[in-house]
């Protein structure tokens, strides 16, 4: 294919950056292309976390095709690395290898990079740019710029109802409101997930695995689920295969020594009131590297998280079917005025299968 403008360059970039959705935590997902007069010489996106960036692959896929690459340009939908994390810096690579020019979609956030990877190429002697479908880049890797920014991840909250807002039956009955189509597609959604959180009243009413399936991703994302009291079961679906992490209020219990026995880790984190900490959880997964985390929880939770602040995008999906009364997304206090509602903003709504699959980001969400 001929690249004809910096915006076509760029969205082939994000197109390979794509590649690595599943593989690339903790690191963010980019994607390089190499032109040479309009012709694409070399491509690679990041591979998984220690191996090659995504200009390295990009240079070798260059090398391999027999391709010389001095006086081309690179687009990169991150700024190059210019520190030696578990790889040696990327711009130094750029400029050894001779490149003329290099678009970048956006100013890395990592306060180890920030602007030094674009100003060391520049002082090297190549062209640089950046800026360049900077929103799409920035949707890719959301969750690295919040950890990046803020410490902590992109939260987003999934839940399946119909179009009267019930996720269940009184009796908890909810296997499914939602169409095949829709769940595969909130595996897919998991699957792009570095966590995904429930809490123990999920676990005792549904016994889930919480793993993603039919998504051929390598990596499966870490389980964590919120048990202020430690009731959780040992014989429960979801300790089986890779531990979780479980984030309790109490400390001390045989429980506890029974779980970190069988391998898993118990997080501590209460708050005054003898519950889980939520926010402080938050941080905590900012801390162990999480990016984005992926809530599949009961009305009582989601209610808890929405309250602290601790979410940042709904991912719904709406069943056109009509279930009458039944157990709810969240379980939230009566407003005493209409003004104290919580504000969001529809991102995106699409339909899949029969249901309806909405994106909607509150209005905490400011500008990154």
């Amino acid at each position: 294919m001929q690249i004809k403008s910096d915006t076509e360059g760029m969205a082939l970039a994000l197109e390979w950056a794509a590649k690595g959705m599943y593989i690339t935590a903790p690191n963010p997902r980019i994607g390089c292309v190499i032109v040479r007069d309009g012709a694409v010489i070399g491509a690679g996106h990041t591979q998984p976390a220690g191996q090659a960036h995504a200009e390295i692959q990009a240079l070798r896929d260059a090398q391999a095709r027999g391709n010389d690459v001095r006086g081309a340009t690179a687009y990169v939908t991150l700024e190059p690395c210019s520190h030696y994390g578990r790889t040696p810096p990327c711009s130094n690579a750029l400029v050894q290898a001779g490149l003329g020019r290099v678009v970048a979609a956006m100013v890395d956030p990592n306060p180890l990079v920030a602007g030094r990877g674009l100003a060391q190429l520049e002082a090297a002697g190549i062209d640089v740019a950046s800026g360049v479908l900077a929103e799409e880049a920035h949707e890719l890797n959301i969750g690295f710029f919040r950890r990046m920014r803020h410490g902590r991840p992109w939260v987003r909250l999934k839940t399946a109802a119909s179009l009267d807002g019930a996720t269940a039956l009184d009796d908890g009955e909810s296997q499914w409101i939602t169409s095949a189509q829709a769940r595969a597609d909130g595996h897919a959604w998991r699957a792009r997930a570095s966590a995904i959180l429930t809490g123990i009243g999920t676990v005792r009413q549904d016994d889930p695995q919480l793993t993603a399936r039919g998504v051929d991703t390598p990596l499966q994302p870490r389980r964590v689920i919120v048990d202020s009291r430690l009731d959780i079961d040992p014989g429960a679906r979801i300790l089986r295969g890779e531990p979780c992490w479980i984030v309790a209020a109490v400390a001390g219990t045989a429980k506890e020594a029974a779980l970190r026995a069988a391998g898993h880790e118990v997080i501590v984190l209460p708050n005054a009131a003898g519950k889980v900490d939520l926010p402080a959880l938050m941080l905590e997964l900012g801390r162990r590297e999480i990016n984005e985390l992926h809530v599949e929880a009961g009305a009582r939770l989601n209610a808890s998280l929405v309250r602290e602040g601790c979410v940042d995008e709904l991912l719904v999906y709406l069943a056109p079917s009509l279930v009458g009364p039944g157990q709810g997304m969240f379980a939230l206090p009566p407003l005493a005025r209409l003004a104290d509602k919580r504000q969001l903003r529809f991102h995106g709504v699409a339909q899949v299968g029969p249901d309806l699959r909405i994106l909607a980001r509150f209005a905490h969400d400011h500008a990154e």
